[in-house]
């Protein structure tokens, strides 16, 4: 048998076990090089501390680094749209929030991606409490004090937060609605403006997330009124939610979820799923989560199948509270 004859023997068995064998599920062997989780805010801010986390737990199971980036600006949107026009192949996926997820689909005109169609859900990952906090110096001890003191003084009030369309600022308007009063917005360039006019008593009342208010109201410079989410806060232990101050129709939290572009593989989601809960079944990972102020999310609330779900009813919901303070954006 001549040396071509052998050649094409050989490339012909080839091809017949080639042929036999099962084919290759898509995802089998990812991942094989590091993967970039990007958080669509600022470095340092309240956001980027659990994604980190997130990352650092994900690299451990995963076996490969996850490379955090910060991409800020236009309320998450940029970081945001960066995944989900990404190439899908499992190697950049978005730590993103409430705000980037849900509430920019109304707030702003033309959002530069859709969430529900643009995104495959891996896992709700958790939430994190926003309060009611006031002036050191407001004359109201409690939620219903609160309530009465500003429906008699409305006209007069002022409340802060970090600009328009921010939780902040949602967290205060769903609290106005809903306790029928029509006070004052005062748009500051950042949280920390808006804090430091609080603290100085030139406005009444705010909505920030527990994690940046905690240390003040243990400081005695401002004033814990209400948790407005329906579980109180890990960093607040003892400040009452709303709900059990008889304010049943308030809940507003933020919450953060993790997602690569819509295309992505199955077998890859299904795996960044599986290692995403074992990440967040580390005692390590529940504890620095805890820490910092974030509210891991019941297992039931976690795999892909819900969180799509909960994408749609949190966009139609926050689409409600936009569209009747005419809160959209250019």
């Amino acid at each position: 048998m001549g040396r071509r004859s052998l050649r094409r023997d050989t490339i012909g068995i080839a091809a017949t076990f080639a042929l036999l064998a099962p084919p290759c599920v898509a995802g089998e062997n990812w991942p094989t090089r590091p993967m970039t989780m990007i958080i669509p805010f600022a470095a340092g801010g309240t956001v980027d501390p659990l994604g980190r986390v997130l990352a650092a737990g994900l690299s451990q199971v995963l076996g490969q680094r996850v490379i955090v980036e910060n991409v800020g600006g236009a309320g998450g949107t940029l970081g945001t749209n960066r995944v989900a026009k990404a190439t899908p192949d499992g190697y950049q996926m978005v730590f993103g929030s409430g705000g980037s997820f849900a509430q920019s689909q109304s707030l702003y005109r033309h959002p530069p991606y859709n969430t529900s169609t643009d995104f495959a859900p891996v896992a709700l990952v958790a939430q994190q409490p926003v309060l009611l906090v006031a002036r050191k110096d407001l004359p109201v001890r409690d939620l219903q004090e609160f309530i009465a003191y500003t429906k008699a003084n409305e006209g007069s009030m002022q409340y802060g937060s970090p600009g328009v369309g921010s939780l902040n600022q949602l967290g205060c308007v769903v609290l106005k609605a809903t306790i029928g009063v029509h006070v004052t917005h005062v748009a500051y360039r950042g949280g920390g403006p808006a804090m430091q006019d609080l603290i100085g008593g030139r406005t009444d009342y705010q909505c920030p997330n527990d994690v940046l208010a905690a240390p003040l109201i243990a400081a005695g410079t401002i004033k814990g009124i209400a948790v407005l989410s329906r579980e109180r806060s890990h960093v607040l232990p003892d400040l009452a939610t709303a709900y059990e101050q008889g304010l049943t129709d308030v809940d507003v939290s933020n919450w953060f979820a993790l997602a690569p572009p819509r295309a992505t593989a199955p077998g890859i989601v299904r795996k960044l799923h599986e290692a995403t809960l074992a990440a967040l079944d580390t005692p390590a990972v529940q504890e620095q989560m805890k820490r910092i102020g974030g509210n891991l999310v019941a297992p039931d609330r976690r795999s892909p199948e819900y969180v799509q779900k909960f994408f749609a009813s949190e966009i139609a919901r926050w689409a409600v509270v936009v569209k009747q303070n005419a809160l959209a954006l250019d």
